[in-house]
Order: structure tokens, then sequence, then C-alpha cells
């Protein structure tokens, strides 16, 4: 049995300490703030509550997983889950308008061939089915395993085109797939928005992104009733069930090491034991998991954007015919990306940005709604999210694209009680992410230039779990990290 110390009760933190209690170690688990689940923040004012992070779940076998191997349970005796029913409306930036099914990749095609003419279902298709190539070659290195020590296995795209000729040259990045096999901006653009949501640029993330909307197009999008908050809750709950000692407010200061004298260590090498807490207590430890980012992880992307959120507080009930979810996608995609990506980041008038209603009535005092709507924006530091003039000014912008873009979003401003905008500087505040940014999925490709650092530190007994480790950001990718965690600290 190891003493072990988990830093951060993000959902990466808590789901790693939840596995490893299990087995029968004995569980320590720090976190500054007074709260749990990181990133997985909810904001709650008179009646009316918002997740401030994940709104939506992929792959939820990942917490099916988690729920029955640290307590014999199925998730859904934890939360509530249902499928998005469409899985999302879309406004492309032509003004076309379609619904895509949830997890039915031939209603997803005929959708599209509807909407936007012969062979456009077809095209889309043809590259989901070389996506789902991608998933099955990587699916095993890149999710489920521990990152290799040397993974040139994964620096090379297995993504592979479209047959165009022998001489054709294969596509590098999203872009390229989406100007060689989709041919069509508005196909494009669909695309794209699985890269923003990630704080990625389509001209830079390499084509194997193209497993995102395979898979969840595929395996489709879940909401937990009550939000996102709510599975953080039930994690949360079964590390008390196992008995992990839960301290909150207890922020740690460093990772305490010796060097290592012989063998086991290697010469020069060190090992772990314990970590020193902000008021000087040391706590001894044989493996600390540290939920935070790694240094290397900073260094991998300073400059990823982050997440500006405009909660909306709307006086009356839900209409019976409006979507969960809707995207509108920028007009003018050279000016989207130039404003993120470009060397003067700026901001966007009318970004891509994704507007959710949930019918959830647990959200709202009786007889009234919630709506959110969420854009991808430069971080703090490359600007001064903490200026209320910008702010205030760009929560304008935001409202008033999404009104005018969205026949079923028209009455939102009539409706408004009051709104609340949530910035990057709000995210880094809260989560200490550099920027307030966004950790992406690892992907495979461009050298491993988009991988995360590995779970395990040079330094023996510390490991990394969560969104900025192996393998990458997104609820999924998270719990997938401490299940490969809690298998490399193994059992007593």
């Amino acid at each position: 049995m190891a003493r072990i110390v988990v830093i951060g009760a993000g959902m990466g933190g808590m789901a790693a300490a939840a596995r490893l209690a299990t087995v029968g170690h004995t569980v320590v688990l720090c976190e500054a703030a007074p709260t749990h689940g990181g990133m997985v923040g909810s904001f709650e004012r008179e009646g009316f509550r918002f997740d401030t992070g994940p709104t939506l779940l992929t792959l939820p076998a990942v917490y099916r997983d988690l729920m029955l191997k640290t307590g014999r349970t199925r998730l859904e005796d934890e939360v509530e889950l249902r499928p998005v029913d469409p899985g999302s409306v879309h406004v492309l930036p032509d003004g076309a308008r379609l619904a895509l099914a949830n997890a039915s990749l031939a209603k997803v095609e005929s959708a599209l061939t509807t909407a936007l003419g012969d062979g456009a279902g077809a095209r889309w298709g043809g590259m989901l089915g070389r996506g789902r190539a991608v998933w099955e070659a990587t699916r095993r290195p890149l999710l489920e395993e521990p990152l290799p020590d040397h993974p040139a296995v994964l620096h090379r795209d297995p993504y592979v085109p479209e047959r165009r000729g022998l001489l054709a040259r294969p596509p590098r990045t999203l872009a390229d797939v989406g100007r060689r096999e989709l041919r069509d901006p508005r196909l494009t653009a669909l695309l794209d928005e699985y890269a923003l949501r990630f704080g990625l640029d389509p001209e830079r993330a390499p084509a194997a992104l193209t497993w995102l909307p395979y898979l969840e197009q595929s395996f489709g999008v879940w909401y937990v009733t009550g939000g996102m908050r709510a599975l953080a809750d039930a994690v949360l709950e079964r590390c008390r069930a196992r008995r992990v000692d839960l301290r909150f407010g207890t922020p740690v200061r460093k990772v305490l090491v010796e060097k290592g004298t012989n063998g086991a260590d290697g010469a020069g090498g060190q090992r772990v034991t314990g970590v020193l807490l902000a008021d000087g207590t040391e706590l001894d430890a044989d493996v600390v998991v540290d939920n935070r980012p790694p240094q290397a992880s900073a260094a991998r992307n300073p400059r990823l954007p982050g997440r500006f959120t405009l909660l909306l507080a709307l006086r009356g009930a839900r209409p019976t015919d409006v979507p969960h979810r809707t995207v509108v996608h920028a007009p003018d995609r050279a000016d989207e990306l130039d404003a993120l990506f470009g060397p003067v980041p700026s901001l966007c008038d009318r970004p891509t940005l994704q507007l959710l209603r949930p019918d959830d009535a647990t959200l709202a005092p009786e007889g009234h709604e919630t709506a959110t709507l969420t854009v991808t924006v430069p971080p703090h530091g490359t600007l001064d999210w903490t200026d209320p003039q910008r702010v205030s000014a760009y929560a304008d912008a935001v409202l008033a694209h999404a009104v005018a873009s969205v026949p079923e979003a028209a009455d939102l401003a009539d409706r408004l009680l009051w709104r609340h905008a949530r910035t990057p500087a709000d995210t880094a505040a809260e989560t200490g992410a550099p920027g307030g940014s966004v950790p992406p999925p690892s992907l495979p490709g461009a050298g491993g230039a988009f991988l995360a650092p590995g779970n395990a530190d040079p330094r023996t007994g510390l490991f990394h779990v969560g969104g900025a480790a192996h393998p990458g950001g997104g609820l999924a990718r998270v719990g997938m990290s401490a299940t490969v965690v809690a298998g490399l600290v193994g059992t007593p």
C-alpha cells in the first residue's frame, strides 16, 4: 500500500484518486481552491445555474468504466444522461441552415446532401471514413496507453488521403483536407469548428484531427441533467466513498524529491518523497499525482486561445422547438483565423459561436430559461480581459451576432433578465491555466508538435494527470488520463 498525494481536484485528479484508493492505496487529495472540478465549474445567481466549463459529454463509456471499477455502479445510477437530439444545428457562412443527427453517420450524410447538394454528404462521409482509420490506428497508443518514451509512431500523421492520382500530395493539415477533399467552404466551416473549439488553427492542426468529428458523429453527444457540474459532483462522491482524504483550501507549494543513490532511480536520478504545503507543512508520500499543467505544456503551445462565455438568464419558459445546440459559423473565415492566430490578436465581431439552450428545468427558477453563448478568443495576456469596457462591448457584439443569425434567438435580448460574461482571465484566475487557455486533445502528426506531455515524470514516483498531460484536453481524455496514471502506479 503506497502513500499517495494527488495535487488538484480537477476531473483528472479526482478520477485518479478514486481509482487508486479503490485498489488499496492511502490517498490524500490537496486542492488549492475551496471546491472541486477544476475547469468543470459552475456559476449561480438568483436561482439560475450555468456550467462554466465543458457542457456536453462524448464517450461516456470513460466515466461508465470509472463508476464500475470504483464502486460497481452504473454511471446512469449516479447522473441522468440524455442524448442531444439533434446533435447540432448549424448556420453556415452563407446563411444556410441544417440539423445534424446525433450518432448517425447515415443521417448526417443525408442531411448534408439535402441542404448542400449532391456529393456533399458523400464527401463528408468519405472524410469521416478516413477519420475512422485514424481513430483505429491511434486509439490505443494515443488514448489508452502511456505515451511511449520515444513516440515516433505518433509523430507521423496516419490520415490517408482520398485517392486523387499517384502524384497527389497528401494533406498535412485540417485546412488541406477541407480544400482538397471537401471542396466546399460550407463543409470546410463544419470541419474548422472542431479545431476552433479547442483553440487550434485549422491551417496548422494535422489532418488527423478528422477523428474528432468521426468520434462525435459516430458515438454521439450527451447531456447531463443539472449540467456537467453534476458529473463532477458524482466523481467527488466516489472519492468520498473510497475514503480519499479530501483537503480543500490546501495549496501545494512544491513537490519534494531526494536524489537517487542506487539502481532503482539510476545515477543522479530523483525520487519523490512528498509535498510541501503553502503553510509549511510537509506531507510524506511514496507517489505524487499532479493535476496541474506540467511545465512542458506551456512551452508546447504558449498562445493557445481561451473561451469567452456569455451566460444569459431569460424571462419566461423555453420554447418547445428550440434546439439544444446551435453553431453559428463565421461568415468570414479569413477574418476569424487572423483575429485568433494572426500576428496581432484581436476580436472578431462575427465569430464562430455556440448557442446552448438545454431543456433542463433544474437550471432556472420555474417558468424561466438559461442560455449560454461561447466563442473562442485570444488568451488573457495577448488581450487584457480584465478591461470591463472590452468585456461589455464584446458581450454586446456576440449577443447581437447570435440574435441576427439564429431565428430562434431573436427573443434573447427581449427576454433578458441579466447577463454575465466570463473571460479567459476568469479561467486563468480559477484554474491556473496559462492565459485561461483550454487544453486541446493530443493529436498524432506534425512531428509530435501536438502531443501532450507524458504522464510519467523523469522524477521517480511523480505522475501527471489531467487535460495538460497525455492524452490531452476534453472530459473523456481527462478520464482516460486518470486510467493511464492509475495503471502506471499499479496496485499495492
